[in-house]
């Protein structure tokens, strides 16, 4: 069974980002589903989340439904994450989910990046600042990402969200069917107590910064 987790921030009810977030989760099931694999696909809403998470910022301990959205994250194959747009980036409420994961969790996790404004004038979000983002977390972020303006939902839509979105799921089902070997494996973060644990001399460290390599 294939695990893939939909992480959506929207904020209202209604939401064009859990609109998008809910495409996108069925067009990941179908793409895997023609690959002869199954899915599961998990939808994590983070609005009912929110006390949770300013919470886990405070004590640095998650609980409940926060808990368990954090482990369904942990044990995914894969991810598709869609926020709204504010100020340009991704909403606050995006940011601290991805802030409150531990160091590591999601490194080597392909990933789809997805996100809704009302205007097209805000789809640069998805290279500005999602990329980036993800690419500090360690995670493979897939080429095709998902952006939607309002107009993309209205009943002038010439179909090509739907394109992007089939092409978005398409990718990540391929990165999803490689086999577990073959995917090369995330190298171990170095902590700071890594670091004191077995620090290098600093007399080796002027050698190599001089040229004259340890042998």
């Amino acid at each position: 069974m294939t695990e893939v987790v939909v992480v959506s921030a929207g904020l209202s009810v209604p939401s064009s980002t859990k609109l998008l977030a809910d495409k996108l989760g069925d067009a990941v099931a179908r793409a895997v589903g023609a690959r002869g694999h199954e899915a599961h696909v998990e939808q994590i809403e983070l609005r009912p989340l929110a006390h949770a998470l300013a919470d886990h910022l405070l004590t640095g301990f998650p609980t409940g439904e926060l808990e368990r959205a954090i482990e369904a994250v942990r044990h995914a194959d894969g991810l598709v994450v869609v926020t709204p747009v504010f100020s340009a980036s991704y909403s606050g409420l995006f940011k601290t989910f991805f802030d409150v994961l531990e160091p590591g969790l999601l490194d080597g996790k392909p990933v789809v990046v997805a996100a809704t404004a009302g205007t097209a004038r805000h789809s640069l979000v998805l290279d500005h600042a999602l990329r980036p983002l993800f690419a500090y977390l360690r995670a493979v972020v897939l080429p095709t990402g998902v952006f939607a303006a309002s107009e993309d939902f209205g009943a002038t839509d010439d179909g090509s969200l739907d394109k992007r979105v089939e092409r978005a799921a398409g990718e990540l089902a391929a990165q999803l069917g490689s086999a577990p070997a073959a995917r090369p494996a995330a190298p171990a973060r170095r902590t700071v107590a890594d670091e004191f644990a077995a620090p290098t001399p600093f007399e080796q460290l002027l050698r190599e910064a001089s040229g004259d390599a340890v042998r």
